[in-house]
């Protein structure tokens, strides 16, 4: 009894492990998408190490080393006040990764519960639901960020805020019509057949069932929130002095950019770096979330 028992407990542990490996095989056919996880770590690994590995204090200023060019003890060169470039890049690297997860968490929880009752309810909630997102989505994105700052104020908080407001819509709109794909299922008429609760069957069956393709959203839209807060702190409404985020790092370089094209060059590459790495990492994200993708490695 105990033998037929424990093997029995074995099954659902050795079938997970079968789903990760069938995973990560999948995640690997993207040839780019292991790359881009490397990449979108290391800024991962920067970001939380950065006051261990920095080599100067980021707000520290130098006068006598104003818009230094690089050198073995400034790494990419002194800014317009004398800070060092390099630490205020692994600074910075926090802050952007912030910006993004935080907006799109924003986005995920306002979107996905609206998009799911508006697919699941249907009827005229779901018109009235789907013509208030369709006003949001009427405004393009940075320029409603932009009338959301200008009401709360420049920040870094507001910027956050904003960004993730305005993707509210693409979360809505993805969760309505997974939900309303997945309440035709046969396993959603059978729970409604034995009696089971609305709320139920959204938590317990239709959501579950909707949340990889939302997860492979969230992990693209994660760089595009990092490029849109740094175009709005580039602007002067995102982060504000003295904190080192990248896009205010490329304002601050625009009137010394053809003498010191360092202050430039260098926060404009971990703009580029993180951001390309996210999306190649979504890519095997996505090939990995696939059902199809499952079925050809099968």
């Amino acid at each position: 009894m105990s033998s037929v028992a424990s093997s029995s407990s074995a099954l659902p542990e050795a079938a997970g492990d079968s789903i990760w490996r069938t995973r990560w095989r999948m995640f690997r056919r993207s040839r780019l998408a292991l790359p881009g996880l490397v990449l979108f770590g290391l800024f991962v690994v920067i970001g939380l190490l950065a006051p261990w590995i920095a080599p100067h204090d980021p707000n520290r200023n130098d006068l006598l080393a104003v818009m230094a060019s690089p050198s073995a003890e400034h790494w990419f060169g002194t800014d317009e006040l004398g800070r060092d470039i390099f630490s205020r890049i692994l600074y910075g690297a926090r802050i952007s990764l912030l910006e993004g997860v935080l907006s799109v968490a924003i986005a995920m929880i306002i979107g996905i519960p609206i998009g799911v009752v508006s697919g699941y309810a249907g009827g005229r909630v779901d018109a009235v639901i789907m013509r208030l997102i369709d006003v949001l989505m009427a405004f393009p994105g940075v320029l409603l960020a932009i009338v959301i700052i200008s009401v709360l104020g420049p920040s870094l908080i507001n910027a956050i805020l904003a960004v993730g407001l305005y993707t509210v819509p693409i979360f809505a709109r993805l969760a309505r019509g997974l939900t309303m794909s997945a309440k035709e299922e046969l396993y959603v008429e059978a729970c409604r057949a034995i009696g089971m609760s609305d709320l139920r069957i959204v938590a317990r069956h239709i959501f579950p069932n909707i949340s990889a393709p939302i997860f492979a959203m969230a992990t693209l839209r994660v760089g595009i929130a990092i490029l849109t807060c740094a175009s709005i702190s580039f602007l002067g409404l995102g982060a504000q002095a003295p904190l080192p985020e990248w896009g205010a790092m490329l304002s601050n370089s625009r009137t010394s950019m053809l003498i010191a094209p360092h202050l430039a060059l260098f926060p404009g590459l971990a703009i580029i770096l993180l951001v390309l790495g996210l999306n190649l990492f979504q890519d095997g994200v996505q090939a990995a979330l696939d059902p199809k993708s499952e079925q050809r490695v099968s």
